[in-house]
């Protein structure tokens, strides 16, 4: 019975924690999104929770719902999204405990106040999800490609990922560079760090660079966990490939011990079997495939795009980003856009699932920060 107090205990002061949090909200306004995290840990742990904490839950969250097309002026951006992370991996999770949840950009969401100072709180339930993060630009990058990070901006980042140690969160360090002295100190200093990079000579990420000639570290090691990788390729574009065989082909043929590509060659998704093709590093060690995923911005070429978005988009659906054509804006907060990317069997996340992959590689995490700014 102990354990059973403690779980309830647990979870109901979880509840009354981000209740509070929201009590300056209209009516409660994300209370669903607490709802639907807790639901999804209840279900997990069916055979341990009691009736109680289900009725409770009921009875608090009977009546506070809201339509979420509204912004209210004092919502927490940052928080949403962390909410929306760690609801779309404990999703995952619930199929393969061993499913991979790697967040790029967005170390913001790490502490209280978005620094690494000594009056930073650490968002220990956020950090506790992730099995890894992706920073860009630490080095390279940041402005203009091929160009040193300016100190002040490489300092913040990298005290950010520092945090990641305490929590057993892996740092995967994409810089953006192709002169090879760059290259080269962009590997020899992350390896100190004890992060693993990719140095990307290409920003469209569409190609598998010819320096190194062969990945940095490369080892012929079983590789089961992102702990134990010690370089990875990034390679989400492949415009370049005239057929999704090309593509297995040319990576089938490296010896990367992780691959961040995405699920679809054009608009053909890849299927299970292809993607076990690429499971096996060219000196036979095995690799983790992991699925590149926008989860803050829609991109007008994916499958859930529908052409009368352009006369009559839903209310989540926000401005096209004038950096990137054909990517817009959203209120990831909402039912609506998170009903696309997780939740049920026609999301993304699950076709990602069902594809085989061992993880998801979530951008534009730090949307939060459009929204701030708006």
């Amino acid at each position: 019975m102990s354990g059973l107090f403690l779980l309830d205990y647990q979870i109901f002061m979880y509840l009354i924690k981000h209740l509070i949090n929201q009590i300056n909200y209209y009516y409660f306004y994300h209370s669903r999104h607490i709802y639907q995290f807790i639901l999804s840990q209840i279900v997990m742990n069916r055979n341990k929770i009691s009736i109680g904490t289900i009725i409770i839950m009921q009875l608090i969250f009977i009546g506070c719902g809201k339509n979420d097309s509204e912004s209210p002026d004092n919502m927490d951006y940052r928080q949403e999204m962390r909410d929306f992370v760690i609801g779309l991996g404990t999703y995952a999770k619930s199929f393969d405990s061993g499913f991979l949840i790697i967040p790029q950009n967005g170390q913001e969401l790490f502490t209280n106040n978005g620094e690494a100072g000594p009056n930073s709180v650490p968002q220990t339930a956020y950090l506790q999800a992730l099995d890894a993060t992706g920073r860009e630009s630490m080095l390279y990058g940041y402005h203009n490609d091929d160009e040193e990070t300016p100190d002040i901006d490489k300092q913040h980042l990298l005290d950010l990922c520092f945090i990641c140690e305490g929590y057993n969160i892996k740092v995967l360090a994409t810089d953006y560079c192709s002169t090879h002295s760059k290259m080269d100190n962009s590997y020899q200093l992350h390896e100190q760090y004890g992060f693993i990079s990719f140095a990307a000579n290409e920003r469209e990420l569409n190609n598998i660079p010819d320096y190194p000639a062969i990945p940095h570290n490369v080892n012929g090691d079983d590789i089961s966990d992102i702990s134990q990788a010690k370089n990875f390729l990034y390679l989400i574009n492949s415009e370049k490939f005239a057929t999704k065989q090309d593509f297995i082909n040319a990576v089938s043929a490296t010896d990367y011990d992780a691959v961040i590509m995405d699920l679809y060659h054009n608009e053909e998704i890849y299927t299970h079997s292809e993607i076990d093709q690429l499971k096996t590093k060219q000196n036979g060690g095995k690799r983790l495939l992991i699925c590149y995923m926008s989860i803050g911005e829609a991109e007008d070429y994916r499958y859930y795009w529908q052409e009368s978005w352009e006369t009559d988009k839903p209310a989540w659906l926000g401005a096209e980003n004038p950096d990137w054509e054909g990517n817009y804006k959203v209120k990831y907060w909402e039912t609506g856009w998170q009903d696309i990317i997780f939740n049920n069997d026609n999301s993304y996340l699950k076709k990602i699932l069902d594809a085989g992959f061992r993880g998801v590689y979530l951008d534009i995490v730090d949307a939060f920060e459009y929204f701030e700014k708006d």
